[in-house]
């Protein structure tokens, strides 16, 4: 999962997806938005939804792209779970910020 998101432009892409929210947006405004061409969005894409980060549906003739909330949510939990050796103030601007 992790190497999914650590490129520069799936990053981008994933952090597009969660910012849409459910309802998700088209490939083609993503391809926008990471400034690339629609085959190398597609195939960025697809990494993430392998990953499990990401899923498609199709509307008509669109491609629909949305945040796997649920998978994201478990990822930033493991990463957080024994975070700065069980010191809380390290942690905390970090949960802060997320929550805000």
């Amino acid at each position: 999962m992790l190497s999914a998101i650590a490129h520069e432009g799936r990053l981008t892409l994933i952090r597009s997806l969660i910012q849409a929210g459910p309802e998700g947006i088209q490939a083609g405004d993503l391809a926008r938005i990471a400034k690339v061409g629609a085959t190398t969005a597609s195939a960025q894409l697809l990494v993430l939804t392998n990953a499990g980060l990401a899923k498609s549906e199709r509307r008509g003739r669109q491609v629909v792209y949305s945040a796997c909330y649920d998978r994201i949510r478990d990822l930033m939990q493991f990463l957080m779970l024994d975070c700065c050796a069980k010191r809380p103030d390290i942690c905390l601007p970090v949960a802060e910020a997320v929550s805000a």
